[in-house]
């Protein structure tokens, strides 16, 4: 067998593909150092500021300082809207990797239920900035709190803040007067101040938080802060301090507002009083009330249900809402129509036998008292409240001119100056009607204007304003409701927003006066009852308004009745009549007659106000127990 032979070794061979390969690794090694090189250039010298704008960004944060929300006092520095400290629960999604499951362990550890998540999911889509935190729970408990600060490894970007938040000391007696806030929408939040609302999650929904909330709001501040890479806050490198929001001192009286709402005592219904001499509102209660302080944090839809449907509609705010007849209390205003105009004087007589007709007219427009009350001036018509004598004032002076003069004592606009969502309510004439309802005004419809009756609508706020007018003799002020905000009195310039109203003559303001008085204290007065022990002049009158129409022939009697299609009682009322300190104007839906169900409430109120608390021996209260039935209107 023959040997394989060794091939011979070619060392030069060997040599020139080493080096060849040396060279490709070395050519291969500054290829991937140039690129490494340029792109270090590219991104130290080229994208410098890009990235070092960035990395600032991820380092220093800038956080809103929501300022504090102003307080509200009343008139005599009692505190009726404060802010008491608590804590909420916010998160900043991009800050959160997996927002889905933040909030399922969110939903373990608090508890959570999907009304509050889908909340949460969409207040986060309405926030205007990023890393603007999105409030998922308000008022959390010391056990909530407890329980996420030993989860918080779990829960980047999930904050617990501390925050003040809106609470009523007196929900519901002064609900309406207040209104209250709430949580920000959609809606607020497209058209809000972006800068100053950052952090802020509240705003004023009604009332007098909404009417002042920019005053109540104040500026929000701002500060930076470093922050570590999971958004840890490590220090506080700069800071402007927000600027709280100014405190509001309101003209009401909250003993006097308490005394309103427990006067009604369960009724539907509304009391206003006014000062005459300024415009400052004493007291304004809608009743029923409601908690405003379940809106403040969100209402629960079982509660917020239960209110909608709650007949006696307690979100109602009727006593700048609710549009009544004005029934009988429109006669001391048309008496001074009437005597203005001159179709009649102070002491001419009309004789009435019960009923009026027009001339060559069949229909009878009675009187309340079936029999008549025969001969009757000015002064006895406003006293026993007699219809017969204003319905041939109404006919004598037509129904433009009546409602001309109406509207000088603020009927048919909003008068008020700072009252949220006021209505106007309706002074009829042959204009309005024909504008309203395409139709001619009838002769018959003046009789029943005389008298308060058809289309004529007023508010419990407009009452009391017509009436402070009339205790000012005419003399304008504008309603209002605050009485500082900060430490700017809130002076009324506004007093000539309106004319006064001026008499040819000035003694029948006396003439009229005198029969409101009357109706008090006169031996024939339709509220002669609550004159008993009076200590000081009030003038008075009293109105029972229809909620529907009697035919020629048929008889109210309230017992066959159901509850809501009885009259509504109301009284207006002024005291002392010589130097009038309070105008109040009461209504009560549903209640029967004016003088029974409305004046003792009046006469309380006054008492209230006027008397020192040792001379007010409550006597008018103890009337109102014994539910007093009188004769009259």
């Amino acid at each position: 067998m023959r040997k394989r032979r060794d091939p011979i070794k070619d060392t030069a061979r060997e040599v020139r593909v080493f080096r060849a390969r040396s060279l490709l690794a070395a050519l291969l090694v500054l290829l991937m150092a140039g690129g490494l090189g340029a792109r270090l250039f590219y991104l130290q010298v080229v994208e410098h500021d890009v990235f070092t704008t960035r990395s600032e960004k991820n380092r220093v944060r800038v956080e809103p300082l929501p300022p504090t929300r102003g307080l509200i006092y009343d008139r005599q520095g009692e505190l009726v809207a404060e802010n008491r400290p608590t804590y909420n629960l916010t998160i900043v999604r991009e800050r959160v990797q997996d927002i889905d499951a933040t909030l399922d362990r969110l939903v373990d550890i608090l508890g959570l239920d999907e009304t509050q998540v889908e909340a949460f999911r969409k207040r986060s889509r309405q926030r205007q900035r990023p890393y603007q935190p999105a409030l998922l729970m308000s008022d959390l408990s010391e056990r909530q709190i407890a329980r996420l600060a030993v989860n918080r490894y779990r829960l980047p970007g999930v904050e617990v803040e501390a925050q003040w938040l809106r609470h009523y000391p007196s929900p519901k007696i002064m609900a309406h007067v207040l209104g209250y806030v709430g949580r920000i929408n959609e809606q607020e939040l497209a058209s809000l101040d972006s800068g100053n609302y950052a952090g802020t999650h509240y705003i004023g929904k009604t009332g007098i938080e909404k009417q002042y909330e920019e005053a109540l709001h104040g500026k929000a501040g701002l500060r930076k802060v470093e922050t570590n890479a999971r958004g840890r806050v490590l220090r506080e490198l700069e800071r402007t301090p927000p600027e709280p929001g100014k405190d509001l001192t309101l003209t009401i009286d909250t003993r006097l507002q308490q005394m309103a709402y427990d006067l009604l005592d369960g009724r539907r219904g509304s009391i206003v009083a006014i000062q005459p001499q300024t415009g400052d509102i004493l007291a304004m209660v809608s009743a029923p009330g409601f908690d405003s302080n379940k809106f403040v944090t969100g209402i629960s839809y079982e509660d917020y249900r239960a209110l909608r449907q709650n007949p006696d509609l307690p979100l109602f705010n009727r006593a700048v809402r609710g549009q009544y007849p004005i029934g009988s209390t429109i006669k001391p205003f048309e008496a001074l129509a009437a005597l203005q105009n001159e179709v009649v004087t102070p002491q001419e007589v009309i004789y009435d036998p019960g009923y009026y007709k027009l001339p060559n007219g069949t229909r009878r427009y009675r009187n309340w008292l079936r029999w008549g009350h025969g001969r009757v001036d000015l002064e006895r018509a406003l006293a026993v409240s007699n219809n017969t004598y204003f319905y041939t004032m109404a006919h004598r002076l037509g129904i433009d001119a009546l409602s001309s003069f109406m509207y000088k004592f603020g009927f048919g606009e909003v008068t008020s100056l700072d009252v949220q969502g006021a209505s106007s309510g309706t002074v009829p004439s042959r204009e309005w009607k024909r504008e309203k309802y395409g139709q001619v005004w009838y002769p018959g419809e003046t009789l029943s204007a005389g008298i308060g009756q058809g289309y004529w609508m007023v508010t419990p706020l407009q009452l009391a304003t017509a009436e402070a007018t009339l205790a000012n003799r005419g003399d304008w002020v504008r309603p209002h409701l605050a009485k500082r905000v900060g430490e700017t009195s809130v002076e009324p310039p506004f007093k000539n927003t309106k004319p006064d109203v001026k008499l040819d003559k000035d003694v029948w303001w006396d003439d009229v006066f005198n029969g409101m008085q009357k109706v008090v204290s006169g031996r024939e007065g339709t509220a002669r009852h609550i004159g008993k022990g009076l200590k000081y002049d009030m003038a008075g009158k009293s109105g029972t308004a229809q909620v529907f129409s009697l035919g020629q022939n048929q008889k109210y009697d309230a017992d066959e009745l159901k509850e809501r299609l009885r009259d509504h009682a109301l009284f207006t009322a002024f005291a002392p009549v010589d130097d009038p300190q309070i105008a109040i104007a009461v209504i009560v839906e549903n209640a029967g007659g004016g003088s029974s169900h409305a004046a003792g409430l009046a006469r309380a109120l006054a008492d209230e106000w006027l008397l020192p608390d040792d001379e007010n021996t409550h006597q008018a209260e103890e009337l109102i127990e014994e539910d007093v039935e009188v004769e009259g209107t």
